[in-house]
């Protein structure tokens, strides 16, 4: 899919060091974007912007923290004079905790990475939109966790149930002014902090889907691409989970009867 529209525009993607906001990035780059990536490492930062080559500025930025998000957008307007997209895809899931042995600080270290964030990204990348009369979109990276449970880590898949909520209502509140708000729910995507494990594992991983595979940080990409192109201009307030379909299923094959000889037999090699 090639989103000429694109082309010039200033697009602020977080957690653009590694994994998905790394493929955000350079797909949107292709795409001749003008790139401000933010992470915490400046050093995974710079590795990213090499490889997208162009136009690419690179903000160290702990997302969670006000002075750090007005000092990032000081630094792009400043530079461009504009936003025109917006891509929340900094998040923390890790260490997981259960809900009778959390702490406070966990709690309060999950809310901030990854949902205080989109407070600040988005109250400060709208608020440059509707003073430049920028219509922009803005997509923010949930998981999809926002519907279904994981064990041990409800700090996290409470600010994931958040995000969509804000979403929708973010989407009301910037309708007017002709910016889009959407959300993508990623399924289980396979980036580089799986690789340690081994193909097996990413195999094994990839069993659990309806598509028989685990996803990758490109195909993230082209559904964030979708939603910031023309194409997507009557879109707004949604969440499109990329899972393989993993959220249609009510068990996974593994618990289900196997399929009959029939039709094994006309499955692709």
């Amino acid at each position: 899919m090639q989103v000429p529209e694109l082309k010039g525009k200033v697009a602020i993607i977080t957690g653009a060091g590694r994994g998905i906001g790394k493929g955000i990035a350079t797909r949107f780059a292709r795409e001749g974007a003008k790139l401000v990536l933010a992470s915490r490492s400046r050093d995974q930062l710079e590795a990213v912007a090499a490889e997208c080559g162009g136009d690419v500025m690179v903000i160290p930025t702990d997302v969670s923290k006000t002075a750090d998000v007005d000092a990032l957008f000081a630094q792009v307007l400043k530079k461009h004079d504009r936003v025109d997209v917006l891509i929340n895809n900094a998040g923390w899931a890790s260490p997981i905790a259960h809900i009778l042995e959390m702490d406070e600080q966990h709690w309060d270290t999950v809310i901030a990475t990854n949902l205080r964030s989109i407070y600040l990204f988005c109250n400060r990348a709208a608020n440059a939109m509707v003073d430049r009369r920028i219509k922009g979109s803005i997509v923010n990276i949930s998981s999809f966790a926002a519907a279904r449970a994981h064990r041990y880590m409800a700090a996290y898949d409470a600010t994931k149930a958040g995000m969509e909520g804000m979403t929708r209502t973010m989407a009301i509140d910037l309708a007017p002014f002709g910016i889009r708000v959407n959300v993508v729910g990623p399924g289980a995507i396979h980036t580089e902090e799986y690789e340690p494990a081994g193909e097996q594992a990413r195999i094994r991983r990839g069993q659990t889907v309806p598509l028989g595979r685990v996803g990758y940080p490109d195909d993230i990409a082209g559904s964030v691409l979708f939603l910031c192109s023309d194409d997507a201009s009557y879109i707004t307030g949604q969440t499109i989970y990329v899972d393989g379909g993993m959220l249609a299923q009510l068990r996974s094959p593994q618990v289900d009867a196997p399929l009959p000889d029939s039709v094994k037999a006309r499955l692709p090699s």
